[in-house]
């Protein structure tokens, strides 16, 4: 990954140039509160912003876009189907929900939120359809571990351009890194920041102090270096504008191999071996 500003991007299998910072909304709520957070991220020179149907925001994602200085083709919007939703047919009518929710008539990237057996060849099927039809300009998949992945090959014309999973300093799940780095898969970080807990770490503090930015800014900035995709989530704005400061800066490759190293295997979130959701 070139890292250069806040405005630069990755290159997906396809082609398509996928901004490798951006802004998250999960836990944001509908209304003023979203259209605030994506309007100071769009403000601020984000061009990258990462929704979901079951996060229940599209709207005022969708809003916060529509009254934006920014052109829509500068940005970047990916949203996911939902667990219920997943299935051919029924993907298709999500995509058409969200897409009218978000006021827009493509999508930048569709990702199957969650892999739900027995269902989620026949939803990548239908992910396959909108990208032939031009809806959408990349698909992919979040919260798919190796074995999923190495099963949806089995079926799939299209393999994802993307996988977005749990990713930060305990949880760095290497293997699983290198798999998609040689598949072509880019790698995106959700919870970077370990849900807060991300600014306890004692090792991270240190570190954080040495190179004079916040246990943030050093966390994002090692997603970069990772070849990771990020979207950290706040809702206020100077934290949304101090987030995205990390391009003044470069990690030594023994920092970021200290911070590798602090890798427990922790997750912050669900198991996407075990979920029920």
């Amino acid at each position: 990954m070139n890292i250069t500003d806040l405005t630069g991007t990755v290159q997906l299998a396809n082609g398509v140039k996928m901004p490798y910072f951006g802004l998250g909304v999960w836990q944001t709520n509908e209304g003023q509160e979203v259209i605030d957070a994506v309007t100071y991220a769009l403000d601020a020179g984000y061009r990258h912003i990462d929704t979901a149907a079951v996060y229940e925001n599209e709207d005022g994602v969708g809003t916060a876009v529509a009254n934006n200085k920014t052109d829509r083709k500068d940005i970047f919007i990916t949203s996911k189907v939902w667990n219920a939703d997943q299935g051919y047919d029924s993907t298709l009518k999500a995509f058409d929900t969200s897409l009218e929710k978000l006021k827009t008539d493509y999508l930048d990237l569709y990702l199957i939120h969650w892999p739900v057996k027995g269902k989620y060849k026949e939803t990548w099927r239908a992910l396959e359809k909108l990208y032939a039809d031009g809806r959408v300009k990349a698909i992919g998949v979040s919260n798919f571990l190796q074995h999923h992945l190495e099963d949806l090959f089995q079926s799939a014309n299209i393999l994802p351009m993307v996988d977005q999973l749990e990713f930060h300093p305990y949880l760095v799940q290497q293997p699983l890194l290198d798999f998609c780095r040689q598949h072509h898969i880019q790698y995106q970080a959700w919870s970077p920041l370990m849900q807060g807990k991300a600014f306890k770490v004692p090792e991270l503090q240190q570190l954080a102090e040495k190179y004079g930015v916040t246990v943030a800014q050093l966390v994002l900035r090692w997603d970069l270096q990772k070849g990771v995709v990020t979207i950290p989530k706040s809702v206020q704005q100077q934290r949304i504008i101090s987030n995205a400061e990390i391009f003044d800066f470069e990690i030594t490759a023994e920092d970021v191999a200290a911070m590798d190293a602090l890798d427990r295997g922790e997750r912050m979130g669900p198991d996407p071996d075990n979920f029920n959701f």
